[in-house]
């Protein structure tokens, strides 16, 4: 399976006009800067400063409508920020921390599945609290009833954060769980493209904290899994090299007015 007309003309789309309103709001830093505006020129360092704008933008605003389109012919429930709720177990609270209390030694190597199993056993029993309310960024339910939570990161995470993202993903299951005990579900970190491509994505395998083949979806595993399609990745590269020569003189001419 690839992705239909219908589905680049909605990415182009999304695309166009989350660029074009941010263009039509952006302002760059007003930070005097002789030295580089005289190397550079103000063109390009306005430039420069508007791709770190737009990287926070990317996430919110365009990954996870496009995973979306992507997703919809494929899967029976397709959200993103799809509110999880902020009930767990003090039960299940405790077995997670003790999973990451464990994994923190590096003693021994993740396996999400089993990590699940065991905060399905935990996941009504006693005390409930009432914590923070979560949201998952995009959320999957395939035909044959097997629940995916994606929580997308930027490509290069602090390595100090670890431990946040596995409680995150692991939280997450208690959460959904203690509605739906019986559920299948699986949750992952979904990173949009691997920085160090060609060369694999090395980044979390320093730590034994993830489970890399059941827990970590980069660039195609992400986009190909949620299209059902192998070559669902290079084609929406492709889908915004299109944009970006489509709307090249619009750009151009917009940071233009910087030289």
């Amino acid at each position: 399976m690839g992705i239909s007309r219908n589905q680049l003309s909605l990415i182009k789309n999304i695309i166009k006009g989350n660029l074009r309103k941010k263009l039509l709001s952006y302002h760059p830093e007003t930070e005097h800067m002789p030295f580089h505006y005289r190397l550079l020129g103000k063109d390009k360092m306005a430039l420069y400063s508007f791709i770190h704008s737009i990287n926070t933008m990317f996430r919110a605003s365009i990954y996870e409508p496009v995973a979306k389109v992507l997703a919809k012919p494929h899967f029976r429930l397709v959200e993103k920020q799809y509110k999880l709720g902020n009930r767990i177990t003090k039960a299940a609270q405790e077995e997670i921390q003790n999973i990451i209390d464990v994994l923190s030694l590096e003693k021994d190597d993740s396996s999400k599945i089993h990590e699940i199993e065991r905060i399905r056993e935990v996941c009504q029993k006693g005390e409930v609290v009432e914590t923070k309310s979560a949201r998952v960024d995009i959320i999957v339910e395939s035909f044959d009833g097997q629940f995916h939570l994606f929580d997308l990161k930027t490509a290069k995470p602090n390595k100090s954060d670890f431990k946040k993202y596995k409680r995150t993903l692991l939280e997450w299951i208690g959460k959904f769980l203690i509605e739906r005990p019986d559920a299948s579900v699986q949750s992952y970190l979904a990173i949009p493209y691997n920085p160090y491509e060609p060369k694999q994505y090395e980044r979390w395998t320093m730590k034994k904290m993830f489970d890399e083949g059941n827990e970590l979806k980069v660039a195609s595993e992400f986009w190909d899994f949620i299209g059902k399609g192998n070559k669902v990745y290079d084609t929406l590269l492709a889908c915004f090299e299109e944009v970006g020569i489509e709307m090249y003189d619009e750009i151009d001419s917009y940071f233009g007015k910087y030289k």
